[in-house]
């Protein structure tokens, strides 16, 4: 197992949603962070929080972790500031509206950038840290949309793909060297941020209530909260899990995708207009 009490830990993306109530539960549990986000003000107010409530040792960094740089900067930072950090998170992640015809290159690319290169590029960073750390542990965070893709959701569900290869295939490196290193790759369902209200939208996506649409329709399924998921991710630290699914829709979808691996979106697409249509009905 990673234990928690007495751990280090980085996040990334900790300034809101599942990032955020991750350091507050980690901080509860006896673990010391570097978070990192774009967002100052958040950060402030979350380790203010942290700060009224524990005894932790935090620190805040601003990270753009679309800039392979300011991840290196970070990462030396972060290990200058806790020489023990054996917890790295990659949590950071942005979202995109619109069919693959109304977004554009330059848009799926700065996707990219940040949910999977910056995944890719903070491994790269903190690896040889960890390695050296009796036991550590690396959690990246994919999505339900790392095993359905949706329509309207090419470059999400692109990055979300890709971190889910590139982790299971790293993990199985790190079990064959005997590294000390486990690996989590997580794929939370819906879960109530404000990644849908933050998200970009398509240059080509012009009908803004389709957005409209969009997003209510995600608050509507997302049923599951940042602190229930911080929960499910930390048990799954705890007892080294390769693969933490978060929500029952999750599981769900999961097991519908092993049934009908090319013909699994049809029923799910009816399932999730139910939910969405009962919501409603419900506001």
């Amino acid at each position: 197992m990673t234990a928690i009490l007495g751990a280090a830990a980085a996040v990334t993306g900790a300034a809101s949603g599942i990032g955020r109530a991750l350091a507050i539960e980690l901080a509860a549990r006896g673990c010391d962070l570097a978070l990192a986000d774009r967002d100052d003000v958040g950060l402030q107010a979350v380790a203010a929080e942290i700060g009224r409530t524990g005894q932790r040792k935090v620190t805040v960094h601003r990270v753009d972790v679309g800039e392979p740089a300011e991840i290196e900067d970070f990462a030396r930072a972060a290990i200058s500031a806790h020489p023990s950090l054996n917890i790295l998170v990659n949590n950071a992640g942005v979202a995109l509206l619109g069919q693959f015809t109304e977004i554009d290159q330059a848009q799926m690319e700065w996707l990219m950038n940040i949910n999977f290169w910056g995944v890719v590029h903070a491994t790269r960073a903190f690896l040889p840290h960890l390695s050296g750390r009796r036991e550590a542990h690396i959690v990246n965070l994919s999505s339900i949309f790392g095993i359905i893709a949706p329509p309207g959701q090419t470059a999400y569900a692109a990055a979300k793909f890709a971190v889910r290869g590139f982790s299971e295939s790293l993990r199985h490196e790190l079990q064959t060297a005997g590294s000390p290193v486990r690996l989590s790759v997580v794929h939370p369902g819906g879960v109530a941020t404000n990644i849908a209200r933050n998200s970009r939208t398509g240059t080509g996506m012009t009908d803004n209530a389709r957005r409209v649409e969009a997003i209510e329709r995600f608050e509507t399924v997302a049923q599951t909260t940042p602190a229930a998921a911080a929960l499910r991710i930390i048990k799954g630290i705890e007892k080294n899990q390769p693969r933490i699914l978060i929500g029952t829709d999750a599981l769900a979808s999961d097991i519908l995708q092993r049934l009908r691996p090319a013909t699994y979106w049809a029923p799910l697409a009816r399932k999730l207009e139910r939910v969405a249509k009962a919501g409603k009905a419900e506001k």
